[in-house]
C-alpha cells in the first residue's frame, strides 16, 4: 500500500508500456462508441495526412489514468485529473506513460500529491502531457 509519508517531490512514477495494435483500437471503438473513421480507416487517414489511422485521444487518456491508479493502489484517491492531447500518435509504436510527483500538501483534511504525467511515443517526445491530484491515506491514520 502507498502511504503519503512515502511519497516524496521528485519520485518517479513506474512506467507503463503499451503498444495499441489497429484491432484494439477498434475493440476501444466498439467500447467507447467512438466510431471517427479516422481511428479505423487508414485510406480516410491517409486523406488527412497521416502515416496511419491514429489512437484514439481517450484511449490515451485512459492509459494515464491506469498509470496514477496502478501507483497510487487500491487505497488511494484520484481527485484531479487532466490531460491535453498535443500530438498524433500510431499503432504498433512503443508508447510510454511516465510521471513524476510535483509536490504533496494536506489540505481539507486529506493528503494530496500533485504528479505530472505524459505518454511519450517511441521517438521519446511528449504526445500527451497532464497532470493528476490523488488522495492517499497516512500512516498515522492507519
Amino acid at each position: 500500500m502507498l502511504y503519503f509519508e512515502d511519497v516524496s517531490t521528485g519520485d518517479e512514477i513506474p512506467v507503463l508500456k503499451k503498444n495499441a495494435s489497429t484491432q484494439q483500437l477498434v475493440m476501444y471503438a466498439g467500447a467507447s462508441d467512438d466510431y471517427y473513421q479516422i481511428h479505423y480507416d487508414k485510406d480516410l487517414a491517409a486523406a488527412a495526412g497521416h502515416k496511419s489511422v491514429i489512437i484514439h485521444g481517450a484511449l490515451k487518456s485512459a492509459w494515464l489514468a491506469q498509470l496514477v491508479t496502478d501507483w497510487m493502489g487500491p487505497a488511494g484517491r484520484l481527485t484531479a485529473f487532466n490531460v491535453a492531447y498535443r500530438a498524433i500518435d500510431y499503432p504498433n509504436d512503443d508508447l510510454t506513460c511516465k510521471g513524476t510527483v510535483t509536490g504533496k500538501r494536506t489540505e481539507d483534511g486529506q493528503n494530496l500529491v500533485d504528479c505530472d504525467i505524459w505518454l511519450e511515443n517511441g521517438e521519446g517526445e511528449t504526445t500527451t502531457p497532464g497532470s493528476a491530484t490523488v488522495a492517499l491515506p497516512s500512516r498515522e491514520s492507519a
